[in-house]
């Protein structure tokens, strides 16, 4: 029997790209996740390498493909969606493109909501076009209107369930039967609602999507979106998303299950305060109208109220008399920022930020005029914000 060969003596500047990588000691699982930031991970053998890039055995090998932070969040947010899997992106356009590109080819049509977010509606309206997919938009919560839409070539209806700013519910498992109906897949935004207090699927929705910096991180501290849907779905956009380099970043994958672990608890906070806010808005002689689900005269509240039991989140909008004004009577209690969820409240300006792409008339047509904030209504105490405002409305 021989001697076994020595050890090789490497050079320090191989000991410094090496060292301490060989041998990772065993440890207890973490609590909580950690951070994977490697772009890329080694194999045994060219068998187990195959078998991950073929996706026989799920693992990670690849930055642009996913990371193991990406997957947990995956597998969360599949399950708060009651899907079958999901697809996390670098944000929520890009998780809104990967969905519908997915299905879609061109001399396919889309039917839309006319209210959608402001970048959805320029994606719709001035790229599908020019990808020879052909666009209508309607007014979603007109079953009838949706149904003269309908051609031959429809394959995808896309809505908000709480549309951006003006807080519109279209009917989602009316929606669901029309498309299913004529071989179509509904697809629902649900960045405002969140899964806390809506889940599309469960009443018919084929893809569920989300900006994943809003209601699921809840923070104003992680930038993403994520699809949910069946796998064979997910799997169609995920081959997307790839391609055109969409990937989310482990931090924000990381940051965003820190967020959600808290969803529940946020969400009640969120939609107690907006209602209670919303009642006492309504009422000021200052504030021309106060869009929110939950007012008996909101035009969908009693749909809304059969759709969203637990709440409508932490969204309202209001028309205000002199709104410039009333933002510099808030300036230091409630900041004006262009994004919406965080566990404090902001105040935004649909006419100038989130609706911006759109015509100044198709603006003006949808009820975006330039006095209408849009209020997010964070989880502080009550009585701090309603004082905060009444004190804005009366100077």
């Amino acid at each position: 029997m021989s001697d076994p060969k020595p050890a090789p003596t490497y050079d320090l500047t191989t000991l410094a790209a090496r060292a301490g990588e060989e041998a990772r000691p065993n440890r207890a699982p973490a609590l909580v996740e950690p951070i994977y930031q490697s772009t890329v991970y080694a194999f045994a053998d060219l068998d187990d390498l195959d078998r991950a890039m073929s996706g026989a055995e799920p693992a990670a090998f690849y930055y642009r493909n996913g990371t193991p932070n990406a997957a947990t969040l995956e597998r969360a947010l599949a399950t708060l969606e009651a899907t079958e899997a999901a697809l996390v992106a670098g944000s929520g356009m890009a998780a809104i493109s990967a969905a519908l590109l997915g299905v879609l080819k061109a001399g396919d049509h889309v039917i839309t909501d006319a209210r959608v977010y402001g970048v959805t509606y320029a994606l719709l309206a001035e790229e599908f076009p020019r990808l020879g997919i052909e666009v209508s938009f309607v007014d979603a919560c007109d079953l009838n209107e949706v149904e003269a839409a309908f051609r031959d070539t429809t394959r995808v209806v896309h809505v908000e369930s709480l549309t951006n700013p003006l807080l519109t519910v279209p009917d989602v498992p009316a929606l669901a039967r029309l498309a299913h109906e004529r071989g179509a897949l509904l697809s629902v935004d649900n960045t405002f609602a969140s899964p806390a207090m809506f889940r599309p699927a469960e009443h018919g929705a084929d893809l569920v999507t989300h900006s994943v910096s809003k209601y699921l991180s809840g923070h104003s501290t992680a930038f993403g979106g994520v699809l949910c849907a069946s796998a064979e779905l997910v799997a169609l956009a995920r081959t997307r998303l790839l391609r055109l380099g969409g990937t989310i970043s482990a931090f924000d994958a990381w940051m965003t299950m820190q967020g959600l672990k808290t969803l529940g608890l946020r969400m009640r906070a969120h939609s107690g305060n907006a209602q209670a806010i919303a009642d006492v808005l309504v009422n000021h002689p200052r504030v021309k109208a106060v869009y929110h689900p939950g007012l008996s005269d909101h035009p969908q509240f009693h749909l809304a109220m059969d759709l969203f039991p637990q709440g409508f989140g932490g969204m309202l909008s209001a028309d205000i008399e002199d709104a410039p004004r009333f933002v510099k009577a808030l300036a230091g209690r409630i900041p004006l920022a262009p994004s919406l969820a965080d566990v404090v409240t902001t105040l935004s300006w649909p006419w100038g930020t989130s609706h911006r792409p759109l015509p100044e008339a198709e603006r003006r047509r949808l009820g975006i005029t330039p006095n209408l904030l849009r209020l997010s209504i964070g989880i502080e105490d009550i009585g701090d914000l309603l004082g905060d405002f009444e004190r804005a409305l009366d100077e």
